[in-house]
């Protein structure tokens, strides 16, 4: 497959993903069960987001020292808007896996192990589904058209269904699930299996995983062939991506404390789907700078945000005299 990154920032870029995840489960096993606070999911948010700007500038000086300035700034933009892309279209996923935790009542300091396995799960699943997709799109041009078709079919269906509660209950995977293995009718700690009448069986938080897997599959599906849209260079499509999961638990627990005030962003969401689908199927007729498709993620992106917190519902205040 074409790339044009050196064959030294791939291995730079594997280690560099190890060593992160490395750091994280140490951080999590010496931390063992607790509440993530909304201040360590900002700080670590922030960390995240540090370290994918800095592996952006270790691409552009890479891909300034073999091809140029102009050519190291367009790739480096097209990591950014692949990033920042990926990195929106999580919220949405996010959303979901607070309405699975909930659902299935799993304590916050419980939450963080789940999510550890998803977004490990997550990589190994999209590291392969990107390198199949590039080298799908570098054999057949044709199949751009129907990704693009896809996503503007997929934007459509998800603004229609913005603000409606999907229905957990009467999920298939989760029926599957239930008919397959027997599961316990509480929790047990941070455990995945458990013993009951002698025989071990299932905890709930197992069902938990494999259904935070099965959202993750729906979404990269929806996902990673945006990224395509802004750029069929498989490393800057897998390296966006990846440092983007690589965040997703701080995010996780950033928005779950504030999910409330963002109830328009899935409109939004469903706007920059059907601009990258529309983009995609016009890709041999009208050439959408990437600097120009950056523009509209971050405006629609803005426009939502700052529309959800104002006519966010507010939470009524209680009186001085009930509060005491």
């Amino acid at each position: 497959m074409d790339t044009i990154a050196p064959a030294w920032l791939w291995a730079f870029f594997v280690v560099s993903v190890l060593v992160a995840l490395f750091v994280d489960f140490v951080v999590l096993a010496r931390q063992g069960a607790h509440t993530v606070t909304v201040r360590q999911a900002l700080n670590w948010s922030l960390v995240w987001v540090a370290l994918s700007f800095a592996f952006n500038g270790l691409f552009w000086w890479a891909v300034a020292q073999d091809h140029g300035q102009a050519v190291a700034n367009t790739r480096a933009m097209e990591f950014l808007t692949g990033y920042l892309i990926e990195k929106s279209l999580a919220v949405d996923n996010i959303f979901v896996f607070l309405m699975i935790f909930t659902y299935f009542a799993v304590p916050p300091q419980f939450q963080k192990r789940v999510l550890m396995i998803g977004i490990v799960g997550a990589i190994v699943l999209r590291t392969v589904m990107i390198l199949v997709g590039a080298w799908l799109v570098q054999q057949f041009h044709w199949i751009l058209y129907v990704f693009g078709a896809f996503l503007l079919l997929t934007g459509v269906k998800m603004w229609w269904a913005a603000g409606q509660e999907p229905d957990l209950a009467s999920n298939p995977a989760l029926k599957l699930l239930r008919r397959v293995m027997p599961v316990s009718d509480k929790l047990d700690g941070e455990r995945f299996f458990t013993r009951h009448r002698g025989k071990l069986i299932a905890t709930p938080l197992l069902l938990v995983v494999a259904l935070v897997g099965v959202t993750d599959v729906i979404f990269a599906v929806d996902s990673i062939p945006a990224i395509f849209a802004i750029t069929t260079d498989p490393f800057i499509v897998l390296t966006s991506n990846i440092f983007a999961i690589l965040g997703l638990r701080a995010m996780y627990f950033l928005l779950a404390a504030v999910a409330a005030k963002f109830h328009l962003l899935s409109y939004g969401l469903a706007v920059i789907l059907v601009f990258i689908g529309t983009k995609m199927l016009l890709i041999d007729v009208v050439k959408i700078p990437v600097l120009a498709s950056l523009g509209v993620v971050v405006a629609v992106l803005a426009v939502t945000m700052l529309w959800s917190v104002k006519t966010a519902p507010r939470v009524p205040q209680r009186s001085g005299q009930e509060a005491g």
